[in-house]
């Protein structure tokens, strides 16, 4: 069963990051304002954005920049640029990774966004979030499999139904049943 479990494990971490970032990610310049940065944030429905120079990204600005480097200062938003108060260096991920590349970057360096580069242009961006969904979606998935496996199995104890010892145990509806049982079951 462990070794079950392993495999699962490299299952879900095998998969495309391609397949689970955003494309298109919201990015801002370097010289727009915090307070042009929040507005774009909320027109996005975004929890960050990726600062560029020159449309080379540079860095990332997140809501918990924001909050604890401009508002919790109590720094005018619109007197003070993004690049001034941005998550940097970018810490990025290419393109061709998996989401278990990207899982350990994450944990790694303490970051739950990772932008996605293609050469040095950003083509995406995944967030933890975004993992987890995955993550929990092959779990469900699985836990399907191994319950569809388990009912075919036939296994030795006590029947759930009559109490009696069978080598010949199998689960229908949650319950270990005997032959004789699981007939009277089908009949029913």
């Amino acid at each position: 069963m462990n070794n079950n479990r392993n495999e699962a494990i490299h299952f879900e971490t095998r998969v495309p990051l391609r397949e689970v970032m955003k494309y298109n990610p919201t990015t801002i310049e370097c010289e727009t304002t915090v307070a042009r940065a929040a507005e774009i944030m909320c027109r996005d429905e975004v929890g960050s954005c990726i600062v560029l120079r020159n449309n080379a990204p540079i860095g990332i600005i997140t809501e918990q920049d924001i909050n604890c480097k401009v508002v919790a200062r109590d720094i005018r938003p619109g007197s003070i640029s993004v690049s001034q108060v941005m998550s940097t260096p970018l810490i990025t991920i290419d393109a061709d990774s998996t989401v278990g590349d990207a899982a350990h970057m994450m944990v790694r360096h303490k970051v739950r966004r990772l932008p996605v580069i293609e050469g040095l242009k950003v083509v995406g961006i995944v967030t933890v979030r975004d993992i987890l969904s995955v993550a929990n979606e092959i779990n469900e998935i699985m836990s399907d499999l191994i319950a569809i496996n388990r009912e075919d199995e036939m296994i030795m104890g006590v029947c759930d139904a009559c109490g009696a010892m069978s080598d010949d145990l199998a689960q229908i509806d949650g319950m270990m049943l005997c032959p004789d049982c699981r007939e009277e079951v089908s009949l029913r």
